[in-house]
């Protein structure tokens, strides 16, 4: 039998790309990323908010610098603004990724995001328990291979056990099961006092 091969790496980090892009238009045009109208979205950018701007004013600083050194090379010039500005439109859209991807509570699953970077469906009928549980990044010596982790600005407020495991498959393809998974939402009680009540008749 013919083993399925991974698309390639290139290709994936390329999609990805593409995914933020996608997501700053959807920044720009205030819409969001597949949260139907019976839905119920629950951000988690607020913690890295800061840290993504000051890099972004960090780059159009450098950008500026950088035209300055070398505007007497009109050629090179135009590479490294083009260069440059994109730089600080893919800084900008990590945090409209985040923005406009959050997590989504629907009638059926909890769809866990991280940016365009993860999109994890988890069916309920799969979760086993919901806590509300503040960890810092580097708080604990390793993570379990079976346990997800996705911190934003190094930390994680929510935590759902399952009863099954469920495939996380990772930016470049590699897949491994998962049977906890750690994250964060701005308003994680309410994410998890309105989890909990879903998960109850299942």
């Amino acid at each position: 039998m013919r083993r399925q091969r991974h698309p390639g790496a290139l290709r994936r980090l390329a999609a990805h790309e593409g995914r933020v892009l996608h997501s700053f238009a959807l920044w720009i045009g205030r819409r969001r990323h597949q949260v139907g109208p019976q839905d119920r979205a629950f951000g988690y950018a607020r913690p890295q908010a800061a840290t993504v701007y000051g890099i972004a004013f960090v780059c159009a600083i450098e950008t500026v610098g950088v035209s300055f050194l070398v505007r007497q090379w009109p050629a090179v010039h135009a590479v490294l603004l083009v260069l440059d500005l994109y730089t600080v439109v893919l800084v900008l859209g990590m945090q409209a990724a985040a923005v406009t991807r959050p997590h989504v509570l629907s009638r059926d699953a909890l769809r866990i995001r991280a940016g365009a970077r993860v999109d994890l469906v988890i069916p309920l009928a799969h979760i086993a328990a919901v806590r509300k549980e503040l960890k810092f990044q580097g708080a604990v010596s390793a993570v379990p291979d079976d346990v997800l982790e996705l911190s934003v600005g190094a930390q994680t407020s929510l935590a759902v056990e399952l009863s099954e495991p469920v495939t996380y498959v990772q930016l470049l393809g590699k897949r491994r099961k998962v049977t906890s998974v750690r994250f964060h939402a701005d308003e994680s009680g309410e994410l998890a006092k309105a989890l909990t009540t879903a998960v109850a008749p299942a």
